[in-house]
Formats: structure tokens, C-alpha cells, sequence
């Protein structure tokens, strides 16, 4: 019997009751820890890019590239954070005379560049 083209490339065969199945594995991708905006990305890929969600899984490239996406988002963010601190002159010394005013003008500042992050890394 001719070899088909997937046992001529080194592919093997296993056989399951009277089926040939093909003995499949990916090779084995580094772990690597995702933080919030990698599953934040994962989520909308699940959700609206199920191709590429599909692609990088088969291709065992998923973890790797959420990864990276999440080290972007988060460098992103801290930048943008000290950015718009210093464009707004929220300082030390504000902290000390007055923390809540400090507090305020800090959790807005982290929701605005949240929302820079989401629309150009996160959500596209």
C-alpha cells in the first residue's frame, strides 16, 4: 500500500478499534503569566476574532502572543499614567497636604488612560 503524504513527511498513525488516527501533538509553549489586559484581549478575541483566536491557538502561539500584548498594554499604561501626572502637576506634595484630592485626580487619571490602552491596544 502507497504511504499517504502526511506518513511520507514522518507523520505516524495510531489505530483506535478499525480507524487510523493521526498521532497529532503541538509543540509545548512556555508558559508565560497574562495579566489583565492579555485576558482582557483573549475575551475579545474569543469573542470578535475567532479566526485569529482559532489560529494562534492551533498554532500554539497563543500564550505567547497574549503575553506580549499584555507587556504593551501595561508599559502603555505607566507611560500614559506619568505622562498626564506631570502634564497635570499631580505631585508628592499634593499627596501630602491633601491625599483624597490626590487620590481623585490619580483614579482619574488611571480610568482615562484605561480607556487610551482599550482602544488602542486591547479592543482592535
Amino acid at each position: 500500500m502507497e504511504k499517504t503524504i502526511f506518513e511520507k513527511i514522518g507523520g505516524e498513525f495510531e489505530r483506535q478499534r478499525d480507524y487510523l488516527i493521526p498521532c497529532l501533538a503541538l509543540s509545548p509553549e512556555k508558559e508565560q503569566p497574562i495579566g489583565l489586559f492579555g485576558r482582557r484581549h483573549l475575551d475579545y478575541l474569543k469573542q470578535y476574532r475567532k479566526v485569529t483566536y482559532t489560529n494562534l491557538l492551533t498554532s500554539g502561539r497563543l500564550n505567547t502572543y497574549l503575553a506580549d500584548i499584555d507587556r504593551q498594554a501595561q508599559e502603555r499604561f505607566e507611560r500614559l499614567i506619568e505622562g498626564m501626572k506631570q502634564a497635570q502637576g499631580i505631585t508628592e506634595r499634593l499627596k501630602e497636604e491633601n491625599a483624597l484630592e490626590w487620590v481623585q485626580y490619580l483614579n482619574n487619571i488611571r480610568a482615562c488612560a484605561r480607556e487610551v490602552v482599550n482602544e488602542e491596544i486591547i479592543y482592535t
